[in-house]
Order: C-alpha cells, then structure tokens, then sequence
C-alpha cells in the first residue's frame, strides 16, 4: 500500500467541513450508509465479518449483491493494527480496481458494480439459497477436477495482470462446482510494473509460491499438487523485459 493512500473526495470534503464521525459504525449505522449511498435498495443482513471489512447481502431493484464495507479501524484480531479512514477508502478502491481489471481479463471474480468512499458492490455468489461456501470447507466430488479449474483459474487471473497475494482455499468459492477468487483487496497489478519491474515481478513471484503452497496443503489432503511449472510460465509472460533472467 503507498504511504499516502488514496483519500476520497467526499471524505476529504466532510474531513474538511468537520462533518464526520470516526467512531466505528455498528449494524444499522453501515446498513443505513448503504442505502444512503445507493449501493443497495435493501439490506437482508451481514454475511461474513473479518479483520478488515464486513461483506452484506443486499438487493438493488431486486437483484441480490454483496456488499463490502471496509471497517475504518481493523478490530483486535491477531496482528491486526488500526487503518486510517483514508487507508479504507484506499482499500475499497483498490480491490474494485483489481476486481474490475481481472473481471475484464475473463478471471472467475465478482463482478464488481460500484463504490463510495469504503464500501463497494459486486455480484452476490449464491448456492443452494446461501452463499457459496468455501473451498476450505467442502470436499470436492472430483479433487482432481477442481485442481485443475483452480490451476486454469489462476492462469486466467495472473493474464489479466493480477495476482492474489493472500491466495488460499479460504479466498477461493465454489459455485455450481467452478472456483471464483475473493478478497483482492491487497492484489498485485503485474501488467504494468512500473520504474523498478524486478522489484514488482519478485514480489508477485513470492506472492504466487506462497498462495500455490497454501493450496497445495489444501489438495494435499487427496494426495495432489499443482504442476510446479506454473510460477516459470507467469513470470515469463509478464517479464516482457528479461529482468528476472
């Protein structure tokens, strides 16, 4: 995350003018700055609550969605350390660029639809009247099969120029049996490495090792693991200079 993170407007504004509450928001204070906003015509209730953001389901006209809402503190998890406002905005606005960027690039995510301030929308991953569960918590019926969707699924995701750094089958969920990717807030854009590529494409590297290596404690449990050759045949499509040898 930069040292100076993306401050929104309207915060800046309200920051200026002295009108903003920097208390944490409780449940119907957030359900009533989602409506407020216009993310959602209707709140039915929170679906998961982490170290950085709660995610709710709602309606727009009907329609069912998520609803991310990056907390302005981090609670007292471990390793957990206050965020300032701006850095929630900044968090919010990344992972709807990095969500939009991999939607874009045909990768399975939410498609994401808006934001304001530390909130943002993305299509709601229903399955059987709730939300698609985890890849942590299910046994595939083909463990083999799911691996490989994974695999492709990765592929797909580092070419549209992403790369999930906090990857694990605890970010992955299976709807209607194909994986899709969650939680991009801290994600790597690789397609655009900047002045200093090395720097850029070996944080990605180390960030692609780390998440394979989760996963590979995931299937290791029906005595599979990811081709190895994976990692090589990203970073040699995105080092289009030759900086990693």
């Amino acid at each position: 995350m930069p040292n100076d993170p993306y401050l929104d407007a309207s915060v800046a504004w309200r920051i200026r003018n002295k009108n903003i509450d920097f208390r944490e928001s409780g449940y119907h204070e957030t359900v009533q700055s989602i409506l407020e906003n216009g993310l959602a015509t209707r709140v039915r209730g929170m679906i998961s609550s982490g170290k950085e953001a709660s995610v709710y389901l709602a309606e727009h006209h009907g329609a069912p969605i998520a609803v991310k809402v990056y907390r302005l503190y981090q609670t007292s998890h471990k390793g957990g350390r206050p965020i300032k406002l701006n850095s929630a905005g900044w968090l919010a606005a990344h992972e709807y660029d990095m969500l939009l960027q991999a939607w874009k690039g045909g990768a399975p995510v939410p498609t994401p639809s808006r934001r304001v301030e530390n909130m943002l929308t993305m299509r709601y991953l229903d399955q059987d009247g709730g939300p698609a569960p985890r890849l942590q918590d299910i046994v595939p019926d083909d463990p083999a099969g799911m691996l490989e969707m994974v695999a492709r699924a990765l592929l797909s995701l580092g070419r549209a120029g992403v790369v999930h750094t906090d990857l694990s089958p605890y970010n992955i969920l299976v709807k209607d049996g194909r994986p899709w990717f969650i939680d991009l807030s801290e994600a790597l854009r690789v397609d655009r490495t900047g002045d200093t590529p090395w720097i850029r494409l070996t944080e990605a590297e180390r960030a692609l090792r780390n998440g394979i290596s989760s996963l590979d404690r995931y299937f290791g449990r029906f005595d599979l693991r990811f081709d190895e050759s994976i990692v090589p045949q990203l970073i040699g499509e995105w080092d289009r200079f030759g900086v990693m040898g």
